[in-house]
């Protein structure tokens, strides 16, 4: 899933903006859209739905004839993306939030105080937007991918009816390694390099035999403690040949894939490449 955010002051267009790139998206795919209102409350007070949510709920789901629609606490911009993600969305456009890392487009100009992270794209004004370029450097980006998505991936391979099993690996950031804490690792990789290397490894061990399919993700930037690192996921016709594939896979990632990472922790920050 392509992913881009699209910031500016208030009155900026960013409203008009989205709706034209959703509408110029989803011709080509399923687009998701995800709307920060950190100082407004989706579900107003005194509805059912709120009711149940300030009762104590931590989900509520309500259904009309054209909608569904799930309220959740914790308010997470990730766990938003990768519920996108996970429903098969093929581009995600976040109005607002424009302290994440995301990739994003600027309307109009920033407080000079403001440092803002990963502007991909500048425009005075949404009336000089150049849509055509926008929905390039939206294709551009990197994917956003989450484990179920590569596990429904999998499934919807048509070699699938030959695998009697589905195995994942999820390696994480461990947050104390050796008594020293960890505050965040950052991943740095050669993109075209890192994605062939990660490409011929999948390649060669659906190769082996009896096994379906192999995928494997790995993230880059900054992952912090207890969230994930990367995927594997390996489809085989038995258990046994589905864990030396598994485990293969991972020995190889670690040794072969060209990506550094710079572990940020209490006591200092370095390099290395190594991501065990």
């Amino acid at each position: 899933m392509k992913v881009i955010s699209v910031i500016g002051h208030k009155k900026t267009g960013k409203t008009t903006l989205v709706s034209r790139l959703t509408k110029e998206l989803s011709r080509t795919g399923k687009v998701g859209t995800v709307k920060s209102m950190i100082y407004h409350r989706f579900n107003p007070d005194d509805t059912d739905t709120s009711r149940h949510f300030d009762s104590g709920a931590d989900m509520v789901t309500a259904l009309t004839k054209d909608e569904f629609v799930t309220i959740s606490k914790n308010p997470d911009l990730e766990k938003a993306l990768d519920t996108l993600a996970d429903n098969g969305m093929d581009y995600a456009i976040v109005e607002g939030d424009k302290n994440s890392d995301l990739p994003k487009i600027l309307l109009g100009d920033m407080d000079d105080d403001q440092h803002i992270k990963n502007v991909v794209e500048q425009v005075p004004d949404v009336t000089q937007v150049n849509a055509d370029k926008i929905i390039e450097i939206i294709c551009s980006q990197p994917d956003w991918v989450t484990l179920d998505l590569l596990v429904k991936k999998v499934k919807n391979n048509p070699e699938i009816k030959k695998a009697g099993a589905i195995g994942t690996f999820t390696g994480v950031v461990r947050e104390i390694t050796s008594g020293v804490q960890t505050k965040m690792l950052e991943f740095e990789k050669y993109e075209t390099v890192a994605e062939d290397k990660i490409n011929q490894i999948s390649l060669e061990l659906k190769q082996k035999p009896g096994i379906v399919d192999v995928l494997i993700h790995h993230k880059a930037g900054r992952v912090n403690p207890g969230e994930d690192i990367v995927y594997i996921v390996v489809a085989a016709s038995h258990r046994t040949e589905l864990f030396q594939t598994l485990s293969e896979a991972i020995e190889r990632v670690k040794s072969e894939i060209p990506i550094w990472k710079k572990e940020i922790t209490i006591d200092g920050d370095y390099w290395v490449h190594d991501h065990g």
